[in-house]
């Protein structure tokens, strides 16, 4: 019965996690989702709000990570590895913003590639897909 409500939550997180994917642009403010989507090639960065687009961009770092930990801890059952990759998410955000906040400054098109990757590590939950296989790895071998 333990394995099918671990099952039935790690679905029910990833769900939530593609919902904030699909929505995201009703849920966030995002000038780049478009521009990156094919206007990079042509224009220049985006009018932009660089507070809000921090804060929505935040915000949306944060429900990812929430999940991303719900999920963490609905397949390995380890606190000790929850506040581990909670470490691991603060330490990313610091340095990823930080990143962020620069681009978005100083846009110039020779770095929308470099910009276009930090900004897809903040808004996805790419981490997730990095913490899985390593947490197993490091369980198998233990």
């Amino acid at each position: 019965m333990r394995k099918v409500v671990s099952y039935i939550s790690i679905v029910l997180l990833i769900l939530l996690l593609v919902l904030i994917r699909f929505f995201e642009n009703e849920l966030f403010y995002d000038p780049y989702l478009a521009f990156f989507e094919n206007d990079y090639l042509y224009i220049d960065s985006p009018r932009r709000e660089v507070f809000k687009l921090t804060a929505f961009t935040s915000l949306r770092y944060l429900l990812n990570t929430i999940l991303s930990l719900g999920v963490l801890f609905a397949l390995f059952k380890d606190v000790s590895l929850i506040k581990f990759s909670g470490i691991i998410y603060g330490f990313a955000f610091i340095v990823l913003i930080f990143f962020f906040l620069y681009f978005v400054i100083n846009p110039n098109q020779d770095d929308y590639y470099l910009f276009f990757n930090i900004r897809r590590f903040l808004i996805q939950p790419l981490l997730l897909l990095l913490l899985i296989p390593a947490f197993y790895y490091h369980k198998k071998l233990n």
